[in-house]
């Protein structure tokens, strides 16, 4: 692994196509304000050869074609994008609420997750829906956004067996991350609430009603207004 001056930025061969762009290995909004920056400068000033870009934490995977680019060659030409992260401005965030209808049939684990804290279910909401979230990246599946990070007292363990299938708009936790299923799919986040809004939306740009950047809040609300809401 080498080192570059630029913003202390690190590269790592992760294989023969592609480059891995860290930006230290604890998760900031400092390191990951320069993941925005980076994808920012490559998508306006896109190079030849790049095949895939994908964010994370306070990295960038950089798939490239093999053919065309050598890996210190494209470090070296990174490496001036790099030293004009600075003069890059960002976007406004945008601020999405989220409703939730949390524990019951949309929950099932609320009163698990509570009691592994020794906190009532209601304190489990309340601290949960305290927090402005932001979204690091999306993965995992379309739609599907990281966001972090959970109030300290929340941080809890994956299940240790996944579930075969959870419900769309799903919300669940897992380490310090919150996120919300955006179809149905395997999991093994302990799934607190669930809410009636789309996440998976095919025609807006990657697929999702959330974008890297945006920040995020959850608002409780009842099993009749998640009904209401889901015929909507």
């Amino acid at each position: 692994m080498s080192l570059s001056a630029a913003d202390d930025a690190q590269f790592q061969r992760a294989s023969d196509q592609s480059l891995l762009i860290c930006f230290g290995q604890e998760i900031t909004l400092d390191a990951h304000e320069r993941v925005r920056k980076l994808l920012q400068l490559l998508e306006s000033e896109p190079l030849a050869g790049i095949r895939n870009l994908h964010p994370a934490y306070c990295s960038v995977l950089v798939k490239f074609d093999a053919l065309k680019w050598r890996h210190e060659e494209l470090e070296q030409l990174l490496g001036k994008y790099l030293h004009r992260l600075q003069d890059v401005t960002l976007p406004e965030t945008r601020q999405v609420e989220i409703p939730v209808c949390y524990g019951g049939e949309h929950g099932p684990d609320l009163e698990e997750v509570g009691a592994l804290h020794a906190m009532t279910p209601q304190q489990v909401i309340d601290l949960h829906s305290s927090t402005t979230y932001f979204v690091y990246f999306l993965g995992f599946v379309p739609g599907f956004a990281y966001l972090g990070e959970l109030p300290k007292p929340l941080v809890t363990p994956r299940l240790p067996t996944p579930r075969r299938s959870v419900p769309p708009g799903s919300v669940g936790i897992a380490g310090s991350q919150t996120g919300v299923y955006p179809v149905a799919t395997p999991g093994g986040w302990r799934l607190l609430g669930r809410t009636p809004m789309s996440l998976f939306q095919p025609n807006q740009n990657g697929l999702s009603l959330l974008s890297i950047g945006d920040r995020v809040r959850f608002h409780s609300i009842s099993a009749k207004q998640f009904a209401a809401l889901e015929r909507a």
